[in-house]
């Protein structure tokens, strides 16, 4: 039983190995959710040594603790107010003086910290030699090599953790200091507001803040401090105001220092082999068809590995429907809900988690080898052409996964008309959940030719949202032409227990998913389908489908596809559940009835609707909550509306001219 509790937080840049660390020491223990009132991811788990049990947080990845970003801010108002025991700021030792200039913010907050050096391997191979006992002597803290992918250096930051923790390790940091053409501005503005400056913040930390402008901490300090301090506050500062030059050269004159003491770099004139792939996969010729490429490359492994998986587990689930239709044969009504209800709709849904789990986990390959990164950076062009820059691309990568966090994920973009159009072009970014529900139409309705079909579905899709934003960006919002900074990590081998924790905990969200909301939409819709007299076609559902079947027609589709589509706004996958239930899936299952009920064009009609129709409620939702108000939230629901179903006509009338 652990006698000791120890609070530590993992910090750092982007890119530098923090989640391969968090996950290797937290693995399954690890918790997600949002930080309280923001939407922000946040991350915590448990690594018990001997007695000692640690709490471990990551925090969100920085380039600073300047509140420009709400990252920035979580991270540094975690540590003040939370005190940590320890904090572990992970450096790519390919790359350390960025990472030792953000250490050098860390220490103004005076928590005990740990420089774990990861990537050694990487920044050897690139010809750079650091010395750790000369960089720790010189910092004056703790500093453990590691190469985090090969596990190497995890148990020595642990026992480091503890020892710092414990008193036994030396810890006398160095600080950057301000440059000495400042240091009497520094004094000036000590001396003035010192008296307003109380726990948990620090007075040299606030001073430096304001000194470099900070908009949360001058905001902060302007409501506490006295009117006339202020004015004196603010006539220094307009008299020097080179004061976060001032800052920075401080700060770079330390990492300089740093450098000077402990690296070494050869090899200089080598062209690495991460510069070789970069020249041709950064390109903005060929960059876009790679990425497309690569995409089509990961539906060819979906569908070559996840569909047999996916006719084996649906052959056992429409055994396993057999017997409980056997079973519960006097009962109709029981056995209705059970096997065309929650078989038929929710055993549906989870036929085709071998396909998510193969494309999630070429997602997370992506992610982690560090491809993901590149595909912002070369759609940085393409993002410009519809108004936006790379950096609005980054949700568009997680809308891939789910719209939910990519849309969260839009505050990432400083301008508020900015992150306002990425949320409103979000949602046409293919989801897992519409993905799915392609592989299992086009492969019950086009065989062999389901990957092509898949393929053009997600390119089309992604040519639309490119079109819909070069149009809105030139007739809604003013273009904005944005600068895109963004460091590229190196290339790495893929971490198989990183690849298989982020994939688990994406299966795991699908299957409470599948759990939750699509049991009860099954079960309700069933009821639908089956009240009050017990056949569908003169259920209330029937009656509801029937009534609006006119606005299927120049679509090619009957009220049981439009019911479908009308269930996907819950979520996705219900129209895969909902088709389940109006056909009566029974034994024979959906892959083989849709052959029967759907022609080409139609099938090809639905999918188009469905990739451009209005999303999830789930993201309906969040839009509505960044978007602050009714009018843009309306605006996007009707366009997209509107675009979905003149896009299913146009092409149903297309397929039936060419004969498809």
């Amino acid at each position: 039983m652990a006698e000791k509790e120890l609070l530590v937080v993992l910090a750092g840049q982007p890119n530098v190995g923090k989640s391969t660390v968090f996950n290797i020491l937290t693995g399954l223990s690890q918790h997600v959710g949002n930080w309280p009132g923001k939407t922000v991811e946040k991350k915590e788990g448990y690594y018990v040594s001997g007695t000692t049990r640690i709490k471990i947080v990551d925090l969100p990845g920085s380039y600073s603790l300047t509140a420009y970003s709400e990252e920035e801010k979580i991270a540094r108002d975690f540590i003040i107010n939370e005190r940590p025991d320890a904090i572990v700021l992970i450096a790519n030792a390919s790359a350390v003086e960025r990472s030792l200039y953000l250490l050098a913010e860390f220490l103004l907050l005076k928590a005990p910290i740990i420089v774990a050096l990861n990537m050694m391997d990487v920044a050897e191979q690139q010809g750079i030699r650091i010395d750790v006992s000369l960089l720790e002597k010189y910092l004056g803290i703790p500093v453990i090599p590691m190469v985090a992918s090969k596990n190497q250096g995890i148990k020595e930051l642990v026992s480091a953790i503890i020892s710092l923790s414990d008193g036994k390790k030396e810890y006398m940091p160095s600080i950057a200091d301000i440059s000495e053409d400042h240091k009497d501005i520094f004094l000036e503005l000590a001396n003035i507001l010192e008296i307003y400056i109380s726990p948990p913040y620090l007075t040299r930390w606030t001073i430096t803040k304001i000194m470099e402008g900070d908009p949360d901490i001058t905001e902060k300090m302007k409501h506490i401090v006295s009117p006339d301090s202020w004015s004196k506050v603010q006539a220094l500062l307009l008299q020097h105001e080179d004061s976060l030059l001032a800052v920075v050269r401080g700060r770079y004159d330390w990492v300089e220092g740093a450098v000077r003491s402990a690296i070494s770099e050869f090899k200089r004139g080598q062209i690495l082999f991460t510069d070789r792939l970069d020249h041709v996969l950064t390109r903005p010729v060929i960059g876009i068809p790679i990425l497309l490429s690569v995409l089509a490359l990961v539906f060819l492994l979906t569908y070559g590995l996840g569909l047999p998986l996916q006719q084996s587990l649906e052959s056992l689930m429409n055994a396993f429907a057999a017997w409980i239709e056997a079973f519960l044969g006097p009962v109709p009504w029981l056995r209705g809900i059970i096997v065309d209800g929650l078989i038929g709709g929710v055993g549906t849904v989870l036929t085709f988690l071998p396909v998510l789990l193969f494309f999630f986990a070429a997602m997370a390959f992506l992610e982690d080898v560090g491809y993901m990164a590149r595909a912002a950076f070369v759609m940085d062009r393409f993002m410009h052409l519809i108004g936006l820059h790379g950096k609005s691309f980054l949700p568009f990568c997680l809308g891939f996964g789910c719209n939910v966090p990519a849309i969260m994920g839009a505050r990432i973009v400083e301008s508020g008309r900015t992150r306002l159009f990425t949320i409103l072009l979000t949602p046409f970014v293919p989801c897992t959940a519409k993905l799915a529900v392609v592989t299992l139409v086009a492969a019950a309705i086009f065989g062999k030719k389901a990957l092509i079909i898949s393929w053009a579905l997600v390119a089309g899709n992604i040519l639309i949202l490119g079109f819909s934003g070069a149009i809105a960006s030139r007739l809604i919002f003013k273009k904005q032409r944005m600068p895109f900074i963004m460091e590229l990590p190196v290339y790495h081998k893929p971490n198989l227990r990183t690849i298989g924790i982020v994939t688990w905990k994406r299966i795991v969200a699908f299957l409470k998913k599948a759990g939750t909301i699509i049991i009860v939409f099954s079960v309700l819709l069933w009821l639908l389908s089956y009240l009050p007299g017990g056949d569908i076609e003169s259920s209330f559902l029937g009656l509801i489908g029937r009534s609006i079947e006119p606005i299927g027609h120049p679509l090619g589709l009957d009220w049981k596809m439009i019911v479908a589509l009308l269930a996907s706004v819950t979520a996705k996958e219900n129209s895969i559940a909902a088709l389940g239930v109006l056909y009566g899936v029974g034994e024979e299952g959906l892959r083989e009835i849709l052959p029967s009920v759907m022609s080409h064009a139609s099938a090809l009609s639905f999918l188009v609707v469905l990739m451009l129709f209005v999303p999830c409620a789930a993201t309906l939702v969040v839009m509505r909550q960044e978007m602050g108000g009714w009018r843009w939230f309306l605006s996007s629901f009707t366009f997209m509306l509107f675009l979905s179903y003149l896009s299913g006509m146009a092409v149903y009338k297309f397929a039936l001219f060419v004969g498809i």
